[in-house]
């Protein structure tokens, strides 16, 4: 088990946004989060990533305890994510924005540093863009540049905040394999939100769903559409 979330729950004033949530997460699995709009799935991953600290509730991060511990000091762990909207900076080249995470996330000689860009750029099949100034990109490439920046900290567990939102559907198509690239050769476990079910059931290995901040589903993905409470979550309940 490389991530363990115990009753976590967060409240904002008085929105209860996360409920008792349990999360048990394999190594080298990828790991589906879905819900609707206020779901609470973003403040989970908000919860994991240190951004918030929870309410009540406990984080295990390969049996640590990392509740109360700040974003960078997570990120140094060996765990790291992506946001819906790509975090690059667009005054620096793709290159650039490449060695921000490399050098961020790996404490790393100068020669380490620049052998690490140079392969997560030819992996995820950018070193093309490398020159290119990250204002000028597609928002495909963009998304591909944000991975890139993950993935150079060498994170053992990655996590994709709507990683497919925006894209055309051939570019889900292959967004989706590269995705699969990852936790294929370099064995690293994702959890991805997605609000593309088929394409999230399609990628699990296994699902978790929320709704108004508590797990109305965790098991295998081929199943989530015959649960009765995902049903009515996303489809509304139908009258008699």
């Amino acid at each position: 088990m490389i991530l363990e979330t115990k009753g976590i729950s967060k409240s904002f004033d008085s929105i209860q946004a996360l409920q008792n949530v349990d999360v048990k997460i394999e190594s080298s699995e990828i790991f589906g989060i879905a819900g609707p709009n206020g779901a609470g799935k973003s403040t989970l991953f908000n919860v994991i990533a240190g951004v918030y600290r929870p309410t009540n509730g406990k984080v295990y991060f390969e049996g640590r305890d990392i509740t109360r511990l700040g974003p960078h000091r997570i990120c140094h762990l060996g765990l790291a994510r992506t946001f819906q909207v790509p975090k690059t900076f667009p005054t620096l080249t793709v290159y650039d924005n490449v060695r921000v995470g490399a050098t961020f996330g790996g404490h790393k000689r100068p020669v380490a540093i620049q052998k690490t860009i140079d392969s997560t750029l030819r992996f995820l099949g950018i070193n093309a863009a490398r020159d290119t100034l990250a204002a000028n990109l597609d928002l495909y490439t963009a998304k591909l540049v944000g991975l890139a920046m993950v993935l150079a900290t060498e994170c053992k567990l990655l996590m994709l905040d709507e990683p497919l939102a925006g894209l055309a559907i051939n570019e889900i198509e292959d967004f989706l394999g590269v995705i699969r690239k990852i936790n294929k050769e370099q064995e690293t476990t994702i959890i991805m939100i997605e609000h593309i079910l088929d394409a999230l059931i399609d990628i699990s290995d296994r699902m978790l769903v929320l709704d108004n901040g508590e797990v109305i589903y965790t098991g295998a993905p081929e199943k989530v559409s015959e649960d009765q409470r995902v049903i009515d979550c996303y489809l509304g309940k139908v009258e008699a």
